[in-house]
């Protein structure tokens, strides 16, 4: 039972729960101390010390009767109904059928089902080691019970029923017959659903070291529906755990430090310059940020994500600001952060729009860095990482290379993250071409999972 608590705190965290050792702990000593006996007090004393968040309740209630249900309703043996020669008139109906035809009526009135052996070979037929989410489990769902003859059994029925009246069997027990079928048939439907469901969850524990492991994540922003961006929203909780975690693990690392040279000879002049004392340089790892953010309607759905990943993620940096620019640059409103950490993104560009106004061809890059330049360069250190957001479609106007130039000395490191490809870069009236030897990097953030991990090297310092 240990084992199995073990894969299912692995499910939540892959599912974006956060749950530290300690608490993994703690649960282990809660079912320790109430036992399992109780199914209903074995649950809460999971729920009670795995979960925090309100939020998180809804993993939870997926993922417990995956991991620590029945497998399913269990079925029913149809021969307890049946008389020994109406047994044996079944069994004669049951061997004229072909194949999985044959087989899927002997699971259905047998009421043993398949093994779960079975059931794992037939999910890997059915495509569920490709299958990322929910949705596309209720797909493989379907499509496992087509292979196993699911849409030719009302047909079959029908068949059965004809041959057993044929043979001479009572109306009355054919009706009994057919009733533990169809509670069979709904109970072998669930055992597959859970099934499947669980191999979703099982894969997705095993990946939860990556970042891009729904094929959702790699759809551009500008090809998203209204629905797929809502998806998207809630795939940002698991990143934030991810990220979150592999920064600590990061720092956890860079406490250790790396041999200091001169430190070391300074430290032991006192011996005679024997090294009796080691030292060692520890570099800070929590970066200090300030985003500058192209707030265009070609960008917003990179704002979003970017500006909610940034804000999720504020315990892992020194410090943050940030700004939008349109044909001005004015600091980012702290209720439209507020929005964007409850996942409004259509109130919070709602917002920003009562603030910079959309007109065609708005953009001025230009002018709005000569404006962080005059009002707000202080926020610009030696420490800093900053961050552009944005296409570099200026619409013509003056670039202002200089002042690019002038920040990338000033600030630690200058990262630009463009939606666009890089073959776009430079094509029209994009300036990117200009821009990327003023910076450090340049990435191409299409879509959440290059967002992803350029939020990941920003947070590693590379």
């Amino acid at each position: 039972m240990d084992d199995r608590i073990v894969e299912f705190i692995r499910g939540l965290r892959a599912a974006g729960v956060r749950i530290s050792l300690a608490e993994s702990i703690d649960a282990l000593h809660a079912v320790e101390t109430l036992g399992v006996g109780e199914k209903g007090i074995f649950r809460q004393s999971l729920r009670a010390t795995l979960v925090k968040e309100s939020d998180d309740f809804q993993a939870f209630d997926e993922l417990f009767p995956l991991y620590f249900g029945s497998g399913g309703p269990p079925m029913q043996n149809a021969a307890e109904e049946l008389s020994e020669d109406e047994q044996e008139m079944l069994q004669a109906a049951l061997s004229a059928l072909s194949g999985r035809l044959q087989q899927l009526m002997d699971w259905l009135t047998s009421g043993e089902g398949p093994s779960k052996e079975e059931l794992e070979e037939l999910a890997q037929r059915a495509g569920a080691q490709w299958a990322q989410n929910p949705q596309e489990g209720h797909w493989i769902t379907r499509r496992m019970l087509r292979q196993m003859g699911f849409e030719h059994l009302e047909e079959l029925i029908q068949q059965l029923m004809q041959r057993l009246q044929e043979m001479g069997m009572s109306q009355d027990a054919i009706e009994k017959l057919m009733g533990v079928v169809q509670a069979n048939r709904e109970a072998l439907a669930e055992q597959v659903a859970q099934q499947i469901g669980l191999q979703i969850a099982q894969d997705r524990a095993q990946r939860s070291d990556r970042l891009d492991t729904s094929d959702l994540m790699h759809k551009p922003f500008a090809a998203l529906s209204e629905e797929e961006m809502e998806v998207l929203r809630r795939e940002v909780r698991r990143l934030v755990t991810q990220l979150r975690s592999r920064a600590a693990l990061r720092r956890k690392r860079g406490k250790k430090g790396k041999f200091d040279a001169k430190g070391t000879i300074r430290a032991n002049q006192r011996y005679g310059g024997v090294p009796f004392e080691m030292r060692l340089k520890k570099k800070k790892l929590k970066p200090s940020l300030v985003l500058l953010c192209d707030v265009s309607r070609s960008t917003e759905a990179v704002v979003e994500f970017m500006l909610h990943l940034t804000q999720q993620l504020d315990d892992q940096v020194s410090k943050m600001s940030s700004f939008a620019f349109y044909d001005r640059l004015i600091p980012m409103p702290q209720d439209v952060m507020v929005l964007l950490g409850d996942q409004q993104g259509d109130a919070a560009f709602d917002a920003i729009r009562r603030l910079l106004p959309y007109r065609p061809y708005g953009t001025d890059l230009g002018n709005s860095l000569e404006i962080f330049c005059e009002k707000h360069l202080s926020t610009v250190t030696g420490r800093t990482t900053l961050i552009v957001l944005g296409d570099a479609r200026n619409n013509f106007n003056s670039p202002r290379i200089d002042l690019v130039k002038e920040l990338q000395r000033r600030a630690r490191r200058l990262i630009w993250l463009n939606p666009e490809m890089e073959t776009q870069w430079g094509t029209g009236d994009s300036d990117m071409l200009d821009y990327v030897p003023c910076c450090d990097a340049a990435y191409s953030v299409r879509n959440l999972a290059q967002l992803s991990t350029a939020v990941d090297r920003l947070l590693t310092g590379h």
